[in-house]
Order: structure tokens, then C-alpha cells, then sequence
């Protein structure tokens, strides 16, 4: 028996593509949720976006039929019904209590099995409290603890590890079941614990090969952890297109993906520019407006930006003074930092006017990428050109977006749909590096 599905607002404002994801079961709108999102309409945000298309889907179902009486949305799909809720408007004191009791009355009275789909959590508990089976709408939802690592450990030989020493590679032979592509491999030898090499698998040669390696860092940094090691080898691998860096505050996400974008764009002019983006979602009350032209409103959103690219410039002379036994002291690393964007070499800008681009040839940062949902991700990376590397960087555990969770946010969702192809790679950051506190606050908050 096919089911019906009864959708409230924030459903379709988070995607408005909810509709055709039901299979063969039937969808049901009230009247109310109709008007609702008529009020989004005009917004220039991902909501408004989604409520102008949403509409242009209802405009092209009403040419099929009266939606009152429902009409066929494919021919693999259900029917997509309108219900006017004339009963309940008269009675109900919200438009929550209109669109309950619609899903209320179908519960009674509908042969089908009624569903609830809500992002919200009152009104998922409101529509248990009256009988109602509710639900989150969540098609690319991922469980966050089994989310991919990009790392495994293989107990192998103590002569497969040699091999691999000797060759620069070496074939698991079955010693770890399905490696994904450029998926890090810890080889641990079967009789020594401490006899063990680590490198990542190339789909291409169905092999394990050995990290790429600077000995002489990257603008003055250096992996402090296997990790970032890890990191570090997809961000200078410009045959990987894009690169997820999950991890929590202070694991040195943001910090690698920088350094590796300023060395492949400004030393070694892989890339034209660097592009370094992040969504603008403030954590906690928002300061309101604010004066000033567009880059003047921007600096406060960017300045953990500025921050990491800063200490770049100081670590990167401070590292050529002592390589060159000088005394000099660091130059002025904000004015570096400003000269890099009057030469457009870097670019540090919101995401908020990315749709519509071509962005070719850059080194593309993504930051905070946590707070962005499915739907813009995708819009991000089909922005990408020709010879484009994308990295996303987060921390899927502090979002401050309304609507997403640690589950179901655009990061790992990216993680989980690219982690089966070669052009990509994901690391987990686990061990933090900023300060002994701040691995601390990590752990114990």
C-alpha cells in the first residue's frame, strides 16, 4: 500500500525538490504551506530560491489537472495533492495547528498511511502527542559516527612492508577488504607492532604509494601528525580535484589548506588565484547591520581568514631567516597579506553571489563548509572549471545553520557521495594543534 506524505513548510524551503523523493507514494500540500512560503518569495536567500521554485513546479502540475483533486507528478511517481483545509482554518489559532490538523484528519480518515515530514522539533513531538506518525526530512542524512575516515589500518607482513620501502608501492593482495580511492593505508606488520609504513591507495595502479613530501614545509609549515600529513598529501596532489578536511576546532583544517593554496598558486603558479569563500552565519545573536561598503561589511566574517593567512606570511619569513641565518625581524604580515590581494592572487569573498559562476583555474577554498546545506554544496562544485582544485574544510559538530545537523549538512554529504572516486579525497583531523586549552575545550565542552 502506497503511503501519503503530508509536508510542512520548512520541507520545501529546505529543498524544493522534496516533492519528486517519494517514489511511487503520494504527496500532500495544505493550503496553508502554500501561503507560507508565498512570503519567501522575494528573499534573495537559498530560501527564497527554493520558494520561486517550488512555485514554478506547482505552476507546471496545475496545466495536468485540478491539484485539489491531486495530479500525477511522473509516471514512476504518486500524485502531488493540494488540500484547501477549510474545516481547520476555522478553527485553528496558528498556521501549526492548521497544517497538524490536516495531517490529524487524514490519520482518521485516509485508508493510506499517513507521514508527517517536518524539520521542525516541536512539531514533530506536537504530531506524536496527537498520533500522528512524524518524521525529519533528511534524504542525505548521514550517521556522523560512521561517516568516512579517508584512513585504515592493514595487518600485513613484514616483507610486504620491505617491498613497499624498496618499490615505492606495493599491492595489498586482499589484505584489506575494498580500499576506496586515495584512501590512506597504516601497514602494520603482523609480528611487529612497530615495523609499519603508511600511504595511500591509487585506484589506477591498485596500489599503495608513498605521501607526497616537502622536506622543506609549506610556508613554513609542517605536518605535526599523521593527519595532517594525510592532509597535506591531497592538497599538494593536483590530480585530486577535491579535497573534505573534517575535524574539530584547532586541527589545522583551515591552516594546511591555505598553505598548500599559497604555494601552488603564488610560488609555484599552478593556479591563477586563490579563491578562499565561507558562509556567513553568525554564532550566536547577530550584531545586525552593518556600515561601510562591501568589503568593509565583509572584514569581520573573514578575519579568521586574514588571521590564518597572516601567520602564514610570518611563519614563512621566519622559517627563510633562520634557513638563511639572518636577523631580520618578520615583515609586516598584514600588509603582505593585502598585497597578495591588490596582485590578485587571493580572493577572500562570501558565497553568497557564486551562482551563475565559471570559476576556472583557481585554488578553491571553502571554509566552515559544515553550515552549508546539500542543495548549496551542489551548487558550489558545479561552479568548479577547468583546472580548478575545491577544498571543503569543517567541523560538523559546531553548525549554526537552523535547518542542518551534524548529520545532515552539505559536508558530509560530499564525503559520503565522493568517497567511491578517484578524483577525490577526505581526511578526519582528530588530534587538535592549536594550543594544549583548546584541544582541551575540544574534548571536554
Amino acid at each position: 500500500m502506497n503511503k501519503l506524505f503530508v509536508l510542512d513548510t520548512n520541507v520545501l524551503l529546505y529543498d524544493a525538490q522534496a516533492i519528486f523523493k517519494f517514489q511511487d507514494n503520494d504527496v500532500l500540500i495544505c493550503i496553508t504551506v502554500l501561503e507560507e512560503i508565498d512570503k519567501f518569495k522575494r528573499d534573495s536567500t537559498e530560501n527564497g530560491r527554493n520558494a520561486r521554485q517550488f512555485s514554478r513546479y506547482l505552476d507546471n502540475f496545475r496545466k495536468k489537472g485540478h491539484l485539489a483533486q491531486g495530479v500525477p507528478m511522473s509516471k514512476d511517481s504518486g500524485r502531488l495533492i493540494i488540500d484547501l483545509a477549510e474545516e481547520e482554518a476555522k478553527k485553528a489559532r496558528s498556521n501549526d495547528d492548521i497544517i497538524l490538523n490536516v495531517a490529524l484528519r487524514l490519520a482518521k480518515k485516509s485508508k493510506q498511511k499517513i507521514i508527517f515530514l517536518t524539520k521542525d522539533t516541536n512539531m514533530r513531538v506536537r504530531a506524536d502527542v496527537l498520533g500522528i506518525q512524524a518524521q525529519d526530512y533528511d534524504p542525505a542524512r548521514v550517521d556522523i559516527e560512521e561517516l568516512y575516515s579517508g584512513m585504515a589500518e592493514a595487518s600485513v607482513s613484514s616483507t610486504l612492508i620491505d617491498q613497499f620501502f624498496q618499490d615505492r608501492k606495493v599491492k595489498l593482495n586482499g589484505a584489506l577488504k575494498k580500499p576506496y580511492p586515495n584512501q590512506f593505508v597504516l601497514l602494520k606488520d603482523k609480528n611487529n607492532a612497530s615495523h609499519t609504513a603508511v600511504g595511500r591507495y591509487d585506484a589506477k595502479q591498485e596500489s599503495v604509494c608513498p605521501l607526497l613530501k616537502r622536506q622543506e614545509g609549506v610556508w613554513g609549515i609542517f605536518p605535526k601528525n599523521l593527519e595532517q600529513s594525510f592532509a597535506l598529501d591531497l592538497l599538494l596532489n593536483d590530480n585530486i580535484k577535491l579535497v573534505s578536511l573534517v575535524g574539530k576546532a584547532g586541527t589545522g583544517k583551515t591552516l594546511l589548506a591555505l598553505a598548500a593554496g599559497l604555494l601552488k598558486t603564488v610560488d609555484e603558479g599552478q593556479y591563477q588565484k586563490l579563491l578562499v569563500s565561507r558562509p556567513i552565519f553568525p554564532m550566536g545573536k547577530d550584531i545586525g547591520y552593518l556600515p561601510g561598503d562591501i568589503e568593509e561589511k565583509l572584514n569581520p566574517w573573514m578575519q579568521p581568514i586574514f588571521d590564518n593567512v597572516e601567520f602564514l606570511l610570518g611563519s614563512s619569513a621566519a622559517h627563510a631567516s633562520k634557513e638563511q641565518g639572518q636577523g631580520q625581524g618578520r615583515k609586516s604580515t598584514s600588509r603582505g597579506c593585502f598585497e597578495l590581494i591588490n596582485q590578485g592572487m587571493l580572493n577572500i569573498e562570501p558565497l553568497t553571489y557564486i551562482r551563475g559562476r565559471s570559476i576556472p583555474n583557481q585554488y578553491m577554498i571553502v571554509d566552515e563548509a559544515q553550515n552549508l546545506t546539500p542543495h548549496e554544496i551542489k551548487t558550489i562544485i558545479t561552479r568548479v572549471g577547468q583546472n580548478t582544485k575545491i577544498i571543503l574544510t569543517g567541523d560538523c559538530y559546531q553548525i549554526d545553520h537552523p535547518y542542518i545537523d551534524s548529520s545532515s549538512n552539505g559536508l558530509t554529504y560530499v564525503v559520503e557521495r565522493f568517497k567511491d572516486e578517484t578524483i577525490a579525497g577526505h581526511v578526519t583531523l582528530m588530534k587538535g594543534e592549536r594550543s594544549p586549552l583548546a584541544e582541551l575545550a575540544a574534548n571536554l565542552l
